[in-house]
């Protein structure tokens, strides 16, 4: 699942993502109820509104009842949460997620909170935030497992290595730093205040980049032989997509790397649906 290019691997995560899929249709085969997911849409995004398609057409074919609920931006926070609340209560429901961003002036974490901390499957609950950097088991957010499970797919060796996480976004870069800690790296998590930030990239063993700006990583902030997993999809001009690092730069000098696209955005969904298996398991056996 890893494509050598110059002596660098490149980190297949179609591939990967692929191969977990499959593992869940094989488990939801097995399970002898099909859990159900509910994404909740609000507005009109462009994107949200492909990238929810996406995850519809993949749990389906996971054999996961999924369903969305499309709601207008003018919908009152007071509305939104009675839906929440009817979902929580819904046993036919195992996941459920909120697709953000939401149109303003909704606020996201008081919508998040409502959700019941078992079928919160993109793990942004509080309590499941609580468990990850607790270290307890509970639902993970699912691009920061995605993440995690490229790294292991590519035998990245974690114990002992210096990870450096750019970015502290509450969606990525916090997670995926206590997963790291979790594994027993040695984490920095830098950001947009951290001084010589080039220089703190180039002390990485493992450089996770995810800060949402277009190719703002340059070759000469990674050190030779490093692993990079690039979570940023951004869109120059109408077609292309690049991520947060400039690729060709990098590719000359890490170990390993993860492309855009076709790198870590294939393992969202593919964790999502996972999560939704666990979390079905989890609540049907309780």
């Amino acid at each position: 699942m890893n494509d050598i290019q110059g002596g660098c691997r490149i980190i297949d995560g179609k591939a990967v993502a692929a191969a977990l899929r499959a593992r869940v249709a094989a488990d939801v085969a097995g399970l002898g109820f099909r859990p159900g997911l509910t994404v909740v849409l609000v507005g009109g995004d462009p994107a949200s509104q492909i990238y929810v398609r996406s995850k519809d057409r993949a749990a389906n074919e996971a054999g996961i009842a999924a369903q969305t609920i499309r709601l207008p931006a003018s919908v009152s926070e007071a509305d939104l949460l009675t839906v929440i609340a009817g979902l929580n209560a819904d046993p036919e429901v195992d996941g459920i997620l909120l697709q953000l961003p939401l149109p303003a002036p909704l606020r996201a974490q008081p919508i998040i909170d409502a959700i019941d901390p078992a079928k919160d499957v993109d793990g942004l609950h509080p309590v499941n935030a609580g468990r990850l950097v607790n270290g307890h088991v509970g639902l993970v957010p699912c691009t920061p497992l995605g993440v995690m499970k490229l790294l292991a797919e590519a035998g990245v060796v974690l114990k002992g290595a210096r990870a450096v996480v750019l970015g502290r976004s509450v969606l990525v870069g916090r997670p995926v730093a206590a997963l790291l800690t979790n594994a027993d790296a040695t984490v920095t998590l830098a950001h947009s205040r951290t001084r010589d930030l080039a220089a703190e990239c180039r002390r990485a063993d493992v450089l996770i980049a995810a800060v949402g700006r277009a190719e703002m990583v340059r070759g000469d902030w990674i050190a030779p032989g490093a692993v990079v997993i690039d979570v940023g999809i951004n869109r120059i001009g109408p077609k292309q997509l690049v991520g947060d690092v400039a690729f060709e730069e990098a590719r000359a000098v890490a170990g390993a790397i993860t492309p855009v696209p076709g790198g870590v955005g294939p393992m969202t969904i593919a964790c999502l649906l996972e999560n939704t298996v666990l979390a079905a398991r989890a609540r049907r056996a309780a």
